[in-house]
């Protein structure tokens, strides 16, 4: 069985490479980019089943990006993974199609997995037996 995918669209690269090696140490593929355009050709490449998407980025912001993908028809699942509380990002959600909504600051790594897993599980991507 392959991996399942997940993208981490995130500027600091600190903060990336954290979640890029947790996941991939939970068994997932992760692959990594650094703003919402970088974003939206790792999304057109990769295809993953999931992002983890922060909103404050140079170049193209989060919000922008998913509001392009969501455009293009794309239904990938998203957790927003931000700084932000959802008052300031105003944020819509459900207009956006936002599986998730994960203030950084107040989750370890482990708990961003578990959301993943949990978001995977809940649309029937993940097996019981792990990725």
């Amino acid at each position: 069985m392959s991996k399942l995918k997940i993208a981490v669209i995130e500027d600091e690269k600190s903060i990336r490479d954290m979640y890029l090696i947790k996941l991939e140490s939970a068994g997932y593929e992760a692959k990594g980019a650094y703003d919402g355009l970088d974003g939206l050709r790792l999304v057109k490449d990769f295809s993953p089943d999931l992002i983890l998407l922060d909103l404050r980025m140079p170049q193209m912001s989060g919000q922008e990006m998913l509001k392009r993908l969501r455009d293009e028809g794309d239904s990938t699942l998203v957790i927003v993974l931000t700084n932000l509380s959802q008052n300031e990002a105003g944020l819509d959600m459900r207009l956006l199609k936002v599986e998730r909504y994960i203030v950084k600051a107040h989750s370890t790594p482990s708990q961003v997995v578990q959301a993943a897993e949990t978001a995977l599980s809940r649309h029937g991507l993940l097996d019981r037996g792990g990725a």
